[in-house]
């Protein structure tokens, strides 16, 4: 498990604007119901993201994550997973998120990527960029997303992908990256026993060999899931990771 019920997003240098949230319940093309979560600042929108939440999927500190980015004046949706196969349902700590992430397909997953992208470009802005940005195996759904042309993407930024592991009945990340056809801001902790490092140096050489834009990091000694503001000792990384992600949507819308 990525986040509890008890983390928080850090708080980012300039989220000092107002934002409104909001619960919504969005339909895919096949006709599947997911919640989202949409957060929108009170001034236009300089850019927006799509956010994909770790494997327990859109809980509170997704929610709070879309009104800190709402706050910096990026309009956000973040998405949940788990419509086709729990419905509805809360996803706090009791929800038994294991037996759905291992029934989720990326075709399906595909759909409600688009459907959330038909929202957000409605409601926020029809040709404002858009970036995704993802955490643990939202981070590897985001690269996974990143292989598909035509979504009309600005840069995906991606917190502790998983690279080794198959989601959703396909490769893996690391087996698929030469797809990859978006900038990508990749961000791990050097200390994350899931993710080796040399996977991550790995996944960089495949983007750098394929002439893929993009800016890896890691942070030395951080563990999985450093980026939570309980994290006293990482509050010098996750500093340090939100000024590179408004770099990225800067640089990028």
């Amino acid at each position: 498990m990525c986040y509890d019920d008890n983390a928080r997003p850090p708080i980012p240098n300039g989220a000092n604007g107002k934002a409104h949230g909001e619960d919504l319940v969005l339909s895919a093309a096949d006709g599947n119901r997911f919640a989202a979560y949409f957060a929108r600042p009170e001034q236009a929108s300089s850019a927006q993201v799509i956010i994909f939440p770790d494997v327990r999927g859109l809980h509170q500190f997704y929610k709070e994550l879309a009104l800190r980015f709402a706050e910096m004046g990026v309009t956000a949706l973040a998405l949940d997973y788990f419509g086709r196969t729990a419905g509805l349902t809360a996803r706090d700590d009791s929800f038994e998120f294991m037996p759905h992430v291992q029934q989720m397909q990326l075709d399906s997953f595909a759909q409600d990527v688009q459907a959330s992208l038909n929202y957000l470009r409605t409601h926020g802005g029809e040709h404002t960029a858009t970036f995704i940005v993802g955490f643990c195996m939202g981070g590897s759904m985001s690269l996974y997303t990143a292989m598909h042309k035509d979504l009309g993407l600005s840069g995906v930024i991606a917190f502790y992908a998983g690279l080794s592991r198959a989601f959703g009945g396909g490769d893996t990340v690391l087996q698929q990256a030469n797809k990859v056809s978006y900038p990508v801001l990749g961000l791990f902790g050097g200390a994350d026993q899931g993710i080796p490092v040399d996977q991550v140096k790995e996944l960089e050489q495949t983007l750098n060999q394929q002439g893929v834009e993009n800016t890896v990091v890691v942070y030395e000694g951080a563990p999985h899931s450093f980026f939570d503001r309980r994290q006293e000792t990482y509050a010098e990384e996750s500093a340090d990771a939100w000024q590179r992600i408004q770099g990225f949507i800067a640089a990028h819308k």
